[in-house]
């Protein structure tokens, strides 16, 4: 059976099997399961008698119609009986994923009039005197919200604020476990950006922090800018600059292994949206030699006509040649792919055709843009967002970490300087003497990383660089982008 996708954890299933206890039952189905394309994570023996055995098998599937071919081929076995398929994603959402707990004892009235009325009066009162103080006798010290409208969920689309409520509560329980920051989902059942606008605004003296998520380009970028000129929190855009900040970090390593410095390489980014504009913006910044930006209607280059502020500032300070092709065009004897768009974009013979020691970043989700089998034929380093693939490029390395520090330093806004230094802290958690083309990045599990990038982002924070000169540069570019899109 020819399965394009690769199966992942996303798509596990736990099949409860009865059939007869001879030697080679249990052969046949691992046997029947791998022929089907999937991959047996756990077999475990439920119950048994003298002539029959419970087994439940747990399985990696593609996607949901792999899975039921998966059981339809274990149905077709002689003397085997399926009596029940879970679905295990959808059994770990059940009731959702956080929850809140009290930091403080209720056992006794005394503990009750100090947590509560009447002595919570005189901890309102030196609040409303010295207003600062909320940041050291409330929840706002530690509790960012995460804030969408689910108009851009994952790479599913506009799925409105319920659906989105999954993905916020996911992003939440990331924050507690790696970062040990209290977040809480806000989901909002509107899409006009005053009204977010507005609505965060208001609702701001409750926390420390506002994480957007999964807000669609271009009204992302101007909400954005708005709170950031509003608030006197940090406003950080996860989609753009926890992507841009993990980007940096494995690109550092992994020019690294292949010997090659910024400065001399050609980066290919493929999606000019949200996260692929942040990405280029921080290269840029960093001194990359050169950049080819391409979206659907190809590169971007000097002489396009219709495209919007953002699209435009890109197509002058990038692309020194002008090509103006499409994307297979742009990687030959480029050093570097960043894919932030869709899957199947490129070939192994498109990687090919890119320069000696090639680095590919396929960061679509959950399918790259190049299949990461066939671009590690060609390619010195692959990376993709998948956590089944060695290198994975996943924000989890970055955004706790980084409100970790913001928190802890009292920071009012996100600063660029921040995102360089989050960068730098996660590539040297790895260490020079670790990396290799198959380890860039550590592990999202690796008890270092939050700390390290905390601890970098608390520095720039309290210590920022000078300003730099007053000249046009990447800073400038509009905070109005085109809609994440893929090239064709």
């Amino acid at each position: 059976m020819a399965i394009t996708r690769l199966p992942s954890a996303g798509f596990s299933i736990t099949i409860r099997i009865a059939m007869p206890a001879d030697a080679s039952s249990i052969g046949r189905l691992t046997t029947s399961v791998g022929e089907a394309g999937a991959i047996v994570t756990a077999l475990d023996v439920v119950d048994s008698d003298p002539t029959h055995v419970i087994v439940d098998l747990t399985c990696d599937t593609a996607d949901a119609s792999h899975a039921d071919q998966v059981v339809k081929a274990l149905t077709a076995l002689e003397g085997v009986d399926v009596r029940k398929v879970s679905d295990r994603t959808f059994l770990l959402h059940l009731g959702g994923k956080i929850e809140v707990s009290s930091k403080v004892a209720l056992r006794t009235r005394d503990e009750l009039s100090r947590a509560y009325t009447p002595g919570v009066a005189r901890v309102c009162q030196a609040i409303a005197e010295n207003p600062a103080d909320a940041r050291r006798l409330t929840i706002k010290r530690n509790t960012v919200a995460v804030v969408s409208d689910g108009s851009a969920v994952l790479g599913l689309g506009n799925l409105g604020p319920a659906a989105s409520l999954p993905v916020m509560e996911g992003k939440a329980a990331l924050f507690k476990r790696f970062g040990g920051v209290d977040a809480w989902p806000v989901v909002l059942d509107t899409q006009d950006t005053d009204e977010i606008v507005s609505i965060v605004k208001a609702i701001a003296p409750a926390y420390g922090g506002i994480n957007l998520e999964d807000i669609a380009a271009p009204r992302c970028f101007e909400i954005e800018a708005r709170l950031r000129e509003a608030l006197d929190i940090p406003v950080f855009h996860d989609d753009q600059h926890g992507t841009a900040i993990c980007v940096l970090a494995a690109l550092t390593n992994a020019l690294r292994v292949v010997g090659k410095q910024l400065a001399d390489v050609r980066v290919v980014v493929s999606g000019a949206g949200a996260a692929g504009t942040a990405i280029m913006k921080l290269l840029l910044r960093q001194g990359v030699g050169d950049i080819i930006a391409t979206d659907r209607q190809g590169a971007l280059h000097r002489g396009m006509t219709g495209l919007n502020p953002a699209w435009q500032w890109l197509a002058e300070h990038t692309n020194k040649e002008n090509y103006s092709g499409d994307l297979r065009g742009a990687v030959r004897g480029a050093d570097v792919f960043i894919g932030v768009s869709a899957p199947n974009l490129l070939t192994g013979e498109d990687i090919a055709t890119m320069a000696k020691d090639a680095i590919v970043f396929a960061l679509a989700n959950p399918d790259p843009e190049v299949d990461p089998r066939e671009a590690r034929k060609y390619a010195a380093v692959v990376a993709t967002g998948r956590s089944d693939q060695p290198n994975q490029i996943n924000n989890v390395l970055a955004f706790p970490g980084v409100f970790r520090g913001m928190l802890d330093a009292h920071a009012e806004e996100f600063t660029e300087e921040m995102a360089i230094a989050a960068a730098r802290a996660i590539a040297d958690v790895v260490g020079e003497d670790k990396i290799n083309p198959t380890v860039i990045v550590p592990s999202v599990f690796d008890s270092r990383v939050a700390p390290a990038v905390a601890a970098a982002v608390r520095a720039a924070a309290q210590h920022p660089a000078p300003a730099p000169a007053a000249d046009p540069g990447p800073a400038d570019l509009p905070e109005i982008a085109a809609e994440a899109s893929a090239t064709p």
